[in-house]
């Protein structure tokens, strides 16, 4: 199967408090639908919490009208680290997370007037986006998409993508175009850009290159989770820091970008071939007590962390005991799209 990702499943966010976190997602973005929200040990990641097995408190939630999830995860026992330094974009690491949009104007005006937003400027798409800041000060990217599941009256959907720093673009592209495949070049430009005043870095130059994968046919939640942005940002006037320099997985900000895997065998073993091996591995299914599944890790060349998710079990009516199980199923095909919209009953409202 040359095809084994099918889109963006979620993005690690590390927090002090998930629930109030994700009750800004839900207000703002529509982020409403929570796949798991349970505490575990995080066992298998001791390689990246200072040898130390942590417990956290985990809740990913979607957007039924498409797009991924975000995973607000906050640590049991130990404040989450904040950066020692300001990340600069360019910075090595997830500097920033696509959301899709419907109707980027109309969305820019519906929030209230903030030094938290910035004013809709051009990509070099020609396509208008603006820069938003979470409650925890991270930053999104709002940009139009045409690609949704079931549009629910909500502006905004979920994650698309992923504004990332590397030291080499060519060393990226090879990770996220050859071997995620993540290969239709939108653009690749150099130099100054307008729509990076907002990040206080308009004067700065960088090469920039956005890689898209439109909706396929295959993945049971294909659909659901629409086609993927990665924009690689490197920085060309100065030697950019690891956004994570000196700091675990679950601390502060964007902790890791996660696909949705349809072979996680054949997956890893085209990340080995390519010199990307697995870092972590689940091996076999794990269970999250409302979703189970195998999961994996590799780091792109700059050591950002890219999670695999291969979805066995998630969660319909937890309280009636029904849970849609794909671990037997056979077929790479989108799930019927009633049987997707049946995660939607667990909506929570405010």
């Amino acid at each position: 199967m040359s095809n084994l990702i099918s889109g963006i499943q979620q993005v690690g966010i590390g927090v002090p408090n998930a629930n109030e976190v994700w009750k800004w997602y839900r207000k703002t973005l529509g982020l409403n639908v929570p796949i798991f929200n349970d505490e575990a040990d995080a066992k298998l990641m001791t390689s990246y919490t200072s040898g130390e097995v942590r417990r956290r408190h985990a809740i990913m939630a979607l957007n039924m009208a498409g797009g991924g999830g975000v995973e607000i995860w906050q640590y049991k026992n130990r404040i989450p680290v904040e950066p020692s330094f300001v990340p600069e974009l360019g910075d090595l690491g997830i500097f920033a997370i696509k959301i899709k949009c419907l109707d980027v104007p109309k969305f820019y005006a519906q929030l209230a007037d903030s030094e938290y937003k910035s004013s809709p400027e051009n990509s070099p798409e020609q396509r208008a986006n603006f820069w938003l800041k979470d409650c925890r000060g991270n930053l999104l990217q709002i940009v139009p998409n045409e690609s949704w599941f079931r549009p629910n009256g909500s502006l905004t959907g979920g994650v698309c993508g992923a504004m990332i720093g590397v030291s080499n673009m060519e060393k990226a592209i090879q990770f996220y175009a050859n071997t995620l495949q993540i290969d239709q070049i939108v653009y690749d430009k150099s130099g100054k850009f307008d729509d990076f005043d907002f990040v206080d870095a308009k004067q700065q130059k960088f090469r920039r290159v956005l890689l898209r994968k439109t909706l396929g046919e295959t993945g049971a939640f294909g659909k659901l989770l629409g086609g993927i942005e990665i924009e690689l940002v490197q920085a060309l006037d100065r030697s950019p820091r690891k956004i994570f320099e000196d700091r675990d997985w679950g601390d502060a900000g964007f902790i890791h970008l996660c696909f949705d895997a349809l072979d996680m065998n054949a997956l890893k073993t085209r990340c080995e071939a390519n010199g990307f091996p697995f870092t972590v591995d689940s091996a076999d299914s794990f269970d999250m007590g409302e979703a189970a599944g195998r999961f994996s890790y590799v780091e792109d060349p700059d050591g950002t962390l890219i999670e695999f998710v291969e979805t066995h079990r998630v969660p319909i009516l937890k309280k009636l005991g029904i849970y849609l199980n794909l671990k037997k199923r056979k077929k790479q095909t989108h799930l019927p799209d009633w049987m997707v919209a049946t995660l939607g009953w667990g909506k929570v409202k405010d």
